[in-house]
């Protein structure tokens, strides 16, 4: 393997007790979790400080680390981060559409800079996740939000599904969020037709699939990763259209992302 990486694996479409997630998870070939911080979760907002370190001591019984959670940015989340040995804390951004784009990025510069001491005191960074639709929604979008702050406060969540969904070549991608570089979602979709050639105009859908089978391109993806001697965390999403086949598609997509990462050939 020429790159040091972690696998992990969002657990949001499994509400099982912590044991029994941590062992699927270890049975599945992963290293760790992204855990949900959310209400109906294993771990809920109002008790993240005491059942955090708590689901992490659990995990951590099977062999499983959390290697970033998905959830608030408020303080109390963030020192259970800390207490837990959670390094980031993963975040999506939406624009508003009524002040317009850069007007949402000046607001969130103001909020990110109002949690970097807090962030500094307790040694947690917040992960920036570009995301289609009417969100940060690709590579340049998080580089350009984010290159004030250093990477251990603000660091890039580098999502190539989205990335691909939007046309933006994994190559490209990955050298502009580079210095920022902390987490690499692997997930992959396509745009699929809703309607017919009847229709007045072509009205189009995502559709969340395989690594196989998607635009997110994970060879070249993970050739460029590579390359560069990445060395973060691997983040399986286990986001697809399919939902009831999501058990056996996520044992597919780690273990085709395990073959890319051991290939040897170039």
């Amino acid at each position: 393997m020429t790159a040091d990486v972690e696998f992990t694996v969002f657990t949001k479409p499994w509400k099982m007790a912590l044991p029994e997630l941590g062992a699927f998870v270890k049975e599945m070939g992963f290293d760790g979790v992204e855990l949900p911080v959310r209400p109906g979760y294993q771990v809920e907002p109002e008790s993240v400080e005491k059942d955090l370190p708590k689901a992490a001591r659990i995990l951590g019984e099977c062999g499983v680390k959390i290697g970033t959670v998905a959830g608030p940015t408020d303080e109390p989340t963030i020192a259970a981060c800390a207490a837990a040995g959670v390094p980031i804390i993963r975040i999506c951004e939406h624009i508003d559409l009524e002040i317009g784009y850069m007007a949402t990025e000046a607001k969130l510069q103001e909020k990110y800079d109002a949690l970097v001491p807090t962030l500094d005191r307790y040694g947690v960074a917040l992960g920036i996740q570009n995301h289609c639709g009417f969100d940060v929604c690709n590579a340049m979008g998080i580089r350009h939000l984010i290159e004030k702050y250093d990477p251990k406060h603000v660091c890039a969540v580098l999502d190539q599904a989205h990335c691909g969904l939007d046309g933006e070549p994994p190559e490209l991608a990955v050298d502009i969020v580079w210095s920022y570089l902390r987490v690499v979602n692997m997930k992959s979709a396509y745009w699929l037709r809703k309607n017919g050639p009847e229709a007045d105009c072509a009205a189009w859908r995502h559709y969340w699939t395989t690594g196989r089978q998607g635009m997110a391109e994970w060879p070249r993806l993970v050739a460029e990763l590579k390359k560069r001697g990445y060395s973060g965390t691997v983040c399986l999403t286990a986001e697809y259209s399919d939902h009831d086949a999501v058990d056996r598609l996520i044992r597919e997509d780690i273990a085709f992302a395990k073959e890319l990462f051991e290939d040897q050939s170039e």
